[in-house]
């Protein structure tokens, strides 16, 4: 599984299955960020099978999915709230981290990076 923190809180990466999981808790997540709405692909576990692993490892898990290349203003106002009140450190993914990469570098200011 590829990581890439983009801060000392917040870090990215591609599609995750519920196996992953305890993998990212063992890590210090305290966070899940899904931004892929489900369905995008055949092969793509849906949000609650992973949900429901993050919860059995005593993690928080949250969906806030966005269109790849069409990431809105309520989107970027959406993660912004979600975030703050996200347990840290927070690991979002998407297909391949891009979304999840796109919303933190829209939202955040350059104290953080």
């Amino acid at each position: 599984m590829s990581i890439r923190h983009l801060s000392k809180d917040y870090a990215v990466g591609p599609q995750i299955t519920p196996a992953d999981v305890a993998r990212l808790k063992a890590q210090g997540f305290a966070t899940l960020v899904c931004n892929r709405p489900d369905g995008e692909s055949g092969d793509q576990p849906a949000f609650a099978e992973i949900a429901a692993e993050a919860r059995k490892q005593g993690m928080e898990a949250l969906h806030l999915p966005v269109m790849p290349g069409k990431i809105m203003p309520a989107d970027r106002d959406a993660f912004a709230a979600l975030y703050v009140a996200a347990p840290k450190p927070v690991f979002a993914f998407c297909r391949t981290g891009m979304r999840a990469e796109t919303l933190w570098t829209d939202t955040q200011g350059d104290a953080d990076r």
